[in-house]
């Protein structure tokens, strides 16, 4: 027995007391359906804590079992086998490998881009090499220690923009890998000289005086962060459902959405919203996501897929990729997308 269905045994209502109610209580509603979501307790899955909170996945006749990954790396495998529905996480060399070798899940909308004034992932550099002249702009990265999140990861494709900026190539510096808070006391001990980061660690160093953005202007507009996946099972099983959690989904990112002001989680409602990030994830300081940069999201759910295709290349040139015939497109499905705005029509401008 997996680790998700034993999750969901200890959870479920006992077949016998669920047929019982069925029969003693007349006109009682359907039950809801179970879908289990993936989820790495980060800002970028407050969609689908927001539609729980707010009861849109109850409206559309669901119970959202959320589970708990270190990484979008480890929902791969149980999305594969369906033994998880729905997951989300940052697009990675192993995605298209994994989709190379049958694990037919699909991107299916967007989680978090970066947009000018929503640059909540981006290159940092040591303040004391800005201070000492060392540093200068994106050129004098030559030959530095640099950090990114992963081999084959989002961030390695963000480092090389920056470095393309520069005029330099992916191998002209020292690319170590560590988890963005670990990078917080690396650039203390200066045992890195910068690297790519995200919120909250973002705005730590930055506060504590500790590292400085790379570039006044964003590195790598438009970049697709983070994505909701779907297994196969799931859009070939129960599609309807799927079409149902999309909607539910997308009205959670608009609420978001309107919540935003000046690249920040201030807006109207967000207050709400960053109680529901202290219940969820393991952020427990409200003025942590008040003052930190938030990441930008479609409001109608769709997915970059030219910035994919941008990382893509970048994986297949360091030779991470298995298949040279597979494209970004090909793991992407906006189907569901375009099912929830044919009911709820595009987000107003």
């Amino acid at each position: 027995m997996t680790f998700i269905s034993r999750l969901l045994q200890r959870t479920a209502v006992p077949l016998a007391l669920t047929a019982g109610l069925a029969i003693a209580v007349s006109g009682a509603p359907a039950r809801a359906e179970t879908v289990t979501v993936g989820t790495a307790n980060t800002s970028s899955d407050v969609a689908i804590y927001l539609a729980d909170h707010r009861g849109y996945f109850k409206e559309a006749g669901i119970e959202a079992k959320t589970i708990p990954f270190a990484s979008a790396a480890q929902m791969i495998a149980p999305l594969g086998t369906g033994q998880l529905d729905v997951g989300g996480g940052t697009v990675a060399a192993g995605l298209y490998n994994g989709v190379s070798r049958g694990i037919n899940l699909r991107i299916v909308a967007d989680k978090g881009s970066i947009k000018p004034g929503y640059e909540y992932s981006t290159l940092v550099v040591r303040k004391d090499l800005v201070d000492s002249g060392a540093y200068k702009s994106l050129r004098d990265l030559k030959g530095r220690k640099l950090a990114a999140a992963a081999q084959g990861a989002g961030s390695e494709s963000s480092l090389n923009e920056a470095l393309k900026k520069g005029g330099l190539k992916f191998s002209d510096v020292d690319v170590v890998h560590m988890g963005f808070p670990e990078m917080l006391t690396a650039l203390s001990n200066k045992a890195i000289d910068g690297g790519i980061t995200n919120e909250p660690t973002l705005s730590l160093v930055q506060q504590k005086g500790i590292a400085v953005r790379a570039s006044d202007v964003v590195i790598y507009p438009d970049q697709q962060t983070a994505v909701l996946l779907y297994s196969e099972a799931f859009m070939r099983d129960r599609r309807a459902l799927g079409e149902k959690f999309m909607v539910a989904y997308v009205r959670a990112l608009r609420e978001y959405n309107a919540a935003l002001k000046d690249g920040k989680l201030i807006g109207p409602g967000s207050e709400e919203i960053i109680r529901v990030l202290i219940d969820r994830t393991p952020v427990k300081d409200p003025e942590i996501y008040r003052s930190m940069i938030a990441f930008a999201v479609n409001p109608d759910g769709g997915v970059n897929v030219a910035s994919l295709e941008n990382d893509l290349s970048f994986f297949r040139e360091r030779g991470l990729i298995t298949d040279p015939k597979v494209k970004a497109a090909d793991v992407v499905d906006q189907s569901f997308v375009n099912a929830a705005l044919r009911q709820l029509g595009p987000a107003a401008k």
